[in-house]
């Protein structure tokens, strides 16, 4: 199946993930609101979920994936690649209990370290915060095994199903929101929502493990629990995890690093930066984990044929595809962010003037969208080679770029630094990461596509410039009636596709040799 069309098929399903998210997190918004007990959810949603993406989506999958591909016979025969897997799962299983238990245990301090100062000064909303993650923290144990099976899917290009799963996790947190605004309102109406919301949180893994696994089945795959034993697989699985979570999880150490800066930031800035970063989740969950999640598993079957050739086809059609993609909703985000984020979060507990700080947060986090989605394109290279190390240093060099940055701004800009120093962190990764792929040999940008690249950002550039044009006229209609707002966004959105469209037609971006490279069955 071709690139496109795999990006599409899980580029597709995050979509409608990403709406369910995007609805979830408006009735947060008028549920919650910038409170301490919108806070304390936050806080209790992220902890579960920053360890989910940094060990079981970011360094399990880049390590699990290209081991298990190299397992598989081209006879189709999967004996091997089976054996592999029954023995992750059974190490990986009491591992997952240990951790959750200790979690568990120590979770009152690390709520307490992380929570905001005006959450860590109210010790009912602070037992309440470190209830709800206590809670929320079997999510983590549940998707952790999630994973496994979704990496077997994917491997097998079975992508939908691992794509469709997350949609679960939203359908059971709009359920216990709705449930929610029924109720009166008040401190004790968001109490009981936030809790409920942990509860179906924890629910919805168990749901997606029961979800993929049905399909895994369906695939003719099936994974029994046998008897924990470290094999020679197992442990090389564990040599390549070890750097892989400081080389896939840049990112989400960037979110504890977050977490330490917010907990001197008064109360909202938890929410504040989870809202924003929805508005950047949609390009990048859509993009992103598409790309990086198609790619990964072609580049490592390409590597270990030695058709060098194919992989750095296959890895330049993947960052031109990115570009297109992304540069142009980039572009389009920081100029509106603070419009959309009136429109859809403005209402109930979250106020207009919540609404704006979130909107700059929105135009700090997208400047370094682009490079965040490059990041999943450019790291499978490395690890489709088995070289986990590399990402190892790049992160580690942007990292200390962005702890500085924080330094220095988080005491004048408040939360909008977190973004802007995040943003500039990820570009100097992409920045290494793609130095020391070219020095290496393993890939270098062709001419052709450099030059596809800069006409792309020449038209996201004018695209920029009429969204930026249009939005003074517009703004009374942002905070008018549902058809007013309704009609505005209507406005902006087809501005910004026609203009788009047509500067990529004339720019000579977008052609039918283009799509037909994209649309290649053989990637």
């Amino acid at each position: 199946m071709s690139l496109l069309k795999n990006v599409g098929t899980i580029g597709g399903l995050t979509a409608v993930s990403r709406v369910f998210g995007f609805v979830r997190d408006m009735l947060v918004a008028r549920v919650l609101g910038a409170t301490a007990m919108g806070d304390a959810w936050q806080l209790a949603f992220m902890l579960p979920n920053i360890f989910r993406r940094l060990f079981a989506e970011g360094a399990f999958a880049s390590a699990f994936v290209p081991l298990f591909n190299r397992r598989m016979k081209e006879d189709g025969d999967l004996s091997e690649a089976r054996r592999f897997a029954e023995n992750v799962l059974a190490v990986l299983l009491p591992i997952l209990i240990v951790f959750g238990a200790i979690a568990l245990i120590v979770m009152p301090w690390v709520v307490a370290y992380f929570a905001p100062e005006g959450l860590a000064e109210d010790g009912d909303s602070l037992a309440i915060a470190t209830t709800m993650a206590r809670i929320t923290f079997p999510y983590l144990l549940f998707m952790s095994l999630a994973t496994l099976v979704a990496a077997v899917l994917n491997s097998l290009s079975r992508f939908a199903a691992a794509a469709a799963a997350p949609i679960l996790l939203n359908i059971c947190l709009i359920t216990a929101l709705a449930y929610g605004a029924t109720l009166d309102g008040g401190l004790e109406a968001r109490r009981e929502t936030a809790t409920l919301m942990a509860v179906a949180l924890s629910l919805s893994g168990l749901l997606q493990l029961v979800w993929l696994s049905v399909w895994m089945r369906k695939a003719g795959f099936r994974i029994s629990l046998v008897a924990p034993k470290i094999t020679g697989g197992v442990k090389e699985l564990g040599i390549l995890v070890v750097p892989a979570v400081f080389g896939a999880g840049v990112y989400q150490i960037s979110r504890f690093i977050d977490l330490f800066f917010l907990s001197t930031l008064p109360v909202g800035s938890y929410t504040y930066l989870a809202m924003g970063d929805r508005w950047n989740q949609l390009p990048l969950g859509i993009i992103g984990i598409a790309l990086g999640t198609a790619i990964l598993p072609a580049l490592s079957r390409f590597l270990s044929r030695d058709e060098n050739d194919e992989a750095a086809r296959l890895q330049s059609n993947a960052i031109e595809l990115a570009m297109l993609l992304t540069l142009p909703a980039a572009v389009a985000l920081f100029v509106t962010g603070s419009a959309f984020t009136r429109v859809f979060f403005a209402g109930g507990e979250f106020t207009v003037e919540d609404a704006m700080i979130t909107g700059t947060v929105v135009g700090g986090l997208v400047i370094g969208l682009p490079a965040y989605v490059l990041i999943k394109v450019l790291t499978p290279n490395f690890f489709a080679r088995k070289d986990t190390r590399t990402p190892v240093y790049t992160a580690a060099a942007s990292l200390v770029v962005t702890v500085a940055l924080n330094i220095m701004l988080v005491p004048t800009l408040g939360v909008l630094a977190l973004a802007i120093a995040g943003s500039v962190g990820a570009w100097c990764n992409v920045a290494l990461l793609y130095l020391i792929l070219h020095r290496k040999g393993y890939f270098r940008l062709p001419a052709r596509i450099s030059g596809r690249l800069a006409r792309i950002m020449v038209a996201a550039a004018i695209m920029g410039a009429a969204l930026w044009a249009l939005m003074p006229p517009l703004d009374p209609y942002f905070s008018g009636t549902i058809a007013q707002r309704g009609g505005a966004i209507a406005a902006v959105v087809l501005t910004g596709l026609i203009t788009f469209a047509i500067a990529a037609i004339v720019l000579r971006v977008l052609d039918r040799d283009t799509i037909a490279r994209l649309m290649r069955r053989k990637a």
